[in-house]
Parts: structure tokens; sequence; C-alpha cells
């Protein structure tokens, strides 16, 4: 009898467990799945990579029938963690005979739309694409018997507290409701205290943490030398695969030229673009594009090997955010470097990064002016500069720019002032 046999699941589940090689549960999977099945609700702790997602969908397909129409809601931060929890749904579904759908924005409303009223019994999504069809009266979530926020630190992070509190009063007070997080900071820990009925906390593993293989390296740059900066530190590390993290979209895009323009191999993902080009950006870098380009939608929940470096173009005001930026590198053993371009005002992050994530620093200093006039942009970006209120980076997120007038730019606005810029900002939200 295998350890799956021994909890009791259908025929079906464990026909379709065989099928994708889950033979043994991980150590969440084995501790969360017999208290989820016996009707508790779960906050659980663990690290990314963990098996968290088929912790909370064995036990929902195990629970559910044809006949439970609209009976659970996976919500998620991001396009990219939808699609793949969606895959591991109808993996596990596939022999139950379950319908799941999967709603993002950057997709067609009116075909999500569609299949929710052909009849499904799981919903995965992201919380502003899962408002948008409530208010327009396709999604009743009355008879939800399971709610799960997977990723919650995240979502938070990326300032969706409204959002989820508004969806999960839609749902019914008899659900059962997991909560699965890599950290727990105080405002997942609320969230867990008003909505859930005596919750039982797991915590499986240390909270995330840099695994000691990463190296750490920063320089202190000026505004106009950012790019400068990050010409000088590709041309000296030669990284093998590289994300390069921006605060903003508008900060990708010109990176993105920036490294075109020197004859880079480089592909873009941030929420302005379409879902096709994402999953195509994705699929070129895990086929070998040397440069990913990105906001923090891939700070998180992306399978992605074989990442030698990881480099913030924008320092995070937030150090936790660095560590679950850093954590694409130095997979399965390897070695990696993180490399941060800090501005003069920030040098006060580089000590709270190293209380916080228990490393050190290493600051460099690289031949900037050497790189200046390859650092900058073509004219057509400076024009586009000029048409958005000029600036791009960690000018967007101070002084506002354009964005002020689309919905919030970054962390500071999207939290602290209100501004979420669901659908048409450059906001922390990045348009989910």
């Amino acid at each position: 009898m295998t350890e799956f046999e021994s909890m009791n699941l259908r025929p079906e589940l464990l026909s379709a467990l065989k099928k994708i090689n889950f033979e043994k549960p991980t150590e969440v999977q084995e501790r969360a799945i017999p208290e989820v099945l016996s009707g508790k609700d779960v906050v659980v702790r663990s690290k990314t990579g963990s098996g968290k997602t088929g912790a909370f969908l064995i036990p929902i397909v195990q629970n559910l029938g044809r006949e439970d129409y609209l009976s659970a809601i996976v919500i998620v931060p991001t396009r990219e963690l939808a699609l793949q929890v969606t895959t591991v749904a109808k993996q596990l579904s596939s022999d139950a005979g379950l319908r799941v759908a999967t709603v993002y924005g950057g997709a067609s409303i009116e075909r999500q739309i569609h299949e929710i009223r052909r009849g499904v019994n799981i919903v995965i999504g992201t919380p502003g694409r899962l408002i948008d069809l409530i208010k327009r009266n396709e999604l009743h979530l009355d008879r939800i018997k399971f709610l799960v926020l997977d990723e919650a630190d995240i979502m938070l992070d990326m300032g969706f507290i409204d959002d989820i509190t508004y969806i999960i009063s839609k749902t019914s007070q008899n659900r059962q409701t997991m909560l699965f997080s890599a950290t727990m900071p105080k405002e997942v820990v609320e969230i867990a205290n008003k909505y859930m009925k005596n919750p039982l906390h797991l915590k499986i593993g240390e909270e995330e943490v840099v695994v000691s293989t990463i190296t750490h390296y920063y320089a202190i740059s000026d505004r106009s030398s950012k790019l400068a900066t990050l010409l000088a530190y590709i041309n000296e590390f030669k990284p093998q695969k590289a994300i390069i993290f921006s605060q903003t979209q508008r900060g990708a895009e010109m990176i993105y030229s920036v490294l075109k323009k020197n004859n880079f191999d480089a592909v873009l993902m941030h929420g302005g673009l379409s879902q096709s080009r994402r999953e195509y950006s994705l699929s070129d870098f895990r086929k070998g594009t040397q440069f990913l380009i990105a906001t923090n939608v891939a700070a998180r929940g992306l399978d992605i090997r074989d990442v030698s470096d990881v480099i913030n173009f924008d320092a995070s005001e937030d150090p936790a955010v660095y560590v679950h930026r850093v954590g694409r590198s130095a997979r399965m053993g390897a070695n990696g470097r993180a490399f941060t371009i800090f501005i003069a005002k920030e040098k006060y992050l580089v000590w709270e990064i190293e209380n916080m994530a228990k490393i050190k620093m290493e600051k460099i200093e690289l031949d900037v002016e050497k790189y200046r006039t390859s650092a900058e942009p073509s004219p057509e970006d400076l024009h586009r500069r000029s048409q958005y209120g000029g600036g791009f980076g960690h000018r967007f997120s101070n002084r506002g720019g354009h964005g002020r007038s689309h919905g919030g730019n970054g962390h500071r606005f999207g939290r602290n002032r209100g501004f979420h810029g669901r659908h048409t900002g450059y906001g922390n939200k990045d348009n989910e």
C-alpha cells in the first residue's frame, strides 16, 4: 500500500496520481492533506517548491463530485501561477470528471464567461479577473465549499488585500478555507484570524531563506548611470542565464531596449503584455535565451531552472522581496550570483537585507564610464520617455510620471496611496 493509498483516497484520484508519478507525498502533503480531509481550516507555511499545490488540490478533488458546481475557488497572485495550478488540477481531476476553469486578466473574458456558464467545479484565478466576473454577475460564490489562498504573502505584497477581502465576502460562510504561504508576515496572520475558523497552523521547515550557494554583490549608482552599471556588470561577470528585475513595466521596457541594442538575447515579461507574449517569453527563456527582464510577477511560483544570476535593477524596499527574487538562482544546490543596483539614498537597504536574510553583500566597483554611451536608449525610446513624463525604473516609483494618472505606480502607490492600478496602471499588481 502506498502512502497516498493509506489516506483512503478515491480510486480515480489514486489513478490520476499514478499517471503523473505522484508516488510519495511531500512533507507538506503528508501533514496537510489528512487535516484538510478532516474538515479543518489550515494555515500552511511552506517554501516554494515543497508541494503545496498538491496539498490543497488532492483534498478538493477527493471531496468534490461532478454535481458540485462552483464549489472550489483557488486565488493566486499571477497568471503564470494560475496556469501552473490549473495544469495540476486537470491532471488530478481527469478521472473524476471534474471541470476546471482558469480566469485571469489579459485573456478574453467572454471566453472565460462561456467556460463558467458551461459548468465548472473548480475555478482558479487572479483577484482582478475574479472580481470582474463577480461584478458582471457571472461568478457566484455562495456555494463555495473550498477557498484556497495560494502564495498569500505575495498577494498581500502586490496590494491585493482589498480584492481578497471582497472575494471572501462573496463566499459561503460554511466554506473550508486553506491559506498557503512561504512566509508568514503579520498581514497574513490577520487574514487567517479574521476569515478562518480556528485554523490549524502548520509550519513545514524553516521560513524561506537565501541558500548559501549564492554570492551577493551590489553597486551604488546615480539614477542616470543605472543602465551603464547594468551593462558593466553583464560584460564583466558574463551571466549564463539571468533574470533582471525592474520595479515598473516602463523600466523593464527600457532595459529590454538597451540590451537588444547591445546585441544581447533577451525577452520581456510584465503585466502589460498579452498572455501569449508572456508565455512565449517564458518558453524562450527556458529554452536558452540569456536574459529575462521582468517585474515582480516572476518573483515566485514559476519553475525556471538553471538561472545563474538574479539582477535587481531596482532595489525593493522590502528585504523579503530580495529573498524571493534571488531564490530563482542556485536551484538544486547549484552556485548562483545576485547583483543589486542601489542609488545613494538606498544604502540603508544593504544593512536591512543582510540583517533579515543573514547574508553578507559585497560591494563591487564597475567600469561604468566605459558603457555610458552603450547604455543610451535609442531615439525612439527617448521619444517615448518624453511622451510618458520622463524617467523609468525608480524615477516612476518615486515621482509618478505618466503612471500617476493610470492607477498608481509600484509598491508605494499601490498600497500606501490606494491606487491599485488593476486595469491600466503600472502598479505593483502588474495588471493581474
